[in-house]
């Protein structure tokens, strides 16, 4: 199996985990504020993750430092709009919006990186645009300030994603996927006072949701989007992720009863297809 084959299914793994995150961070804003769950959550994720992942984290250079502070500062705020958002729509339309994160990725990579996608990866980017389209109203509801706030989600993790293509080749994914982990739950904590009126209730619903938030869709994933991205291109990589919105959208309907209609079920079929297309034309 090539390298890039083997790292797209990597991302593909972790679309599934970060598909069942929507539902499960719904239901832990019942019991805290978004910034304040988002501190806990990368917090226990910083914590947790040099136990698994053992190594001497004092050596990292001034370049994988800066590198990792960026990439944090851009996560930070991607998740800060997303998880703020959820508290106005619904679990399914944000995963959804999220998903336009591949139309946002290939004018990124261009602005950024001078460097322009395959024409599989466009009519890839085309498809799942049209489908993300008729996905993002489910049932005609109307645009509403949480969906506002998940666009700029999409924004921010686009740019994200083309920093971390840059930044993974050249540093350790170790250090850098600490230095995320760390820099976006200190920045919640320090930004949550102004924003919310912090608080949380430590009930079991929200320790199950905090676990399997930093521990599965923070620790893992991260290390591993970290590690392997490198190895596909950042708009393949952004298409893969378009997955989740489908997969989110399954779980909100049996978790919520939240369901987008036939006009949805088209639309995940036109992101399937660019998933497809992305695939197979390049090849």
């Amino acid at each position: 199996m090539s390298r890039s084959r083997r790292a797209e299914l990597v991302l593909l793994s972790i679309t599934l985990i970060w598909g069942g995150t929507f539902a499960v961070v719904k239901f832990a804003l019942s019991d805290a504020s978004p910034l304040t769950f988002l501190a806990l959550r990368f917090g226990a994720a910083a914590v947790i993750f040099p136990l698994i992942y053992r190594r001497n984290y004092f050596t990292m250079d001034r370049e994988t430092l800066l590198g990792g502070l960026l990439l944090g500062l851009l996560l930070m705020i991607g998740f800060a709009f997303q998880t703020i958002g959820l508290k106005y729509t619904t679990a399914s339309k944000s995963a959804f919006i999220t998903g336009l994160l591949v139309a946002f990725t290939p004018i990124a990579q261009a602005v950024i990186e001078k460097r322009m996608p395959g024409k599989g990866n466009l009519i890839g980017v085309v498809l799942v645009a049209i489908g993300l389209f008729l996905l993002t109203s489910p049932g005609g509801q109307r645009l509403n300030i949480g969906d506002v706030l998940t666009l700029f989600c999409a924004i921010s993790y686009a740019i994200y994603i083309v920093y971390l293509d840059i930044f993974s080749k050249k540093h350790d994914a170790s250090n850098l996927t600490l230095l995320q982990l760390g820099v976006t739950s200190l920045l919640s904590l320090t930004v949550a006072p102004f924003v919310e009126t912090m608080h949380v209730h430590f009930t079991t619903g929200f320790v199950w949701a905090l676990l399997y938030t930093s521990i599965l869709a923070t620790v893992f994933a991260t290390y591993l989007q970290t590690k392997y991205q490198r190895d596909t291109t950042p708009v393949r990589a952004a298409i893969i992720f378009s997955m989740e919105p489908v997969l989110a959208n399954v779980i909100a309907f049996f978790a919520f009863g939240e369901f987008v209609g036939w006009v949805g079920a088209i639309g995940g079929a036109f992101i399937i297809a660019g998933l497809l297309a992305s695939e197979l034309l390049d090849r």
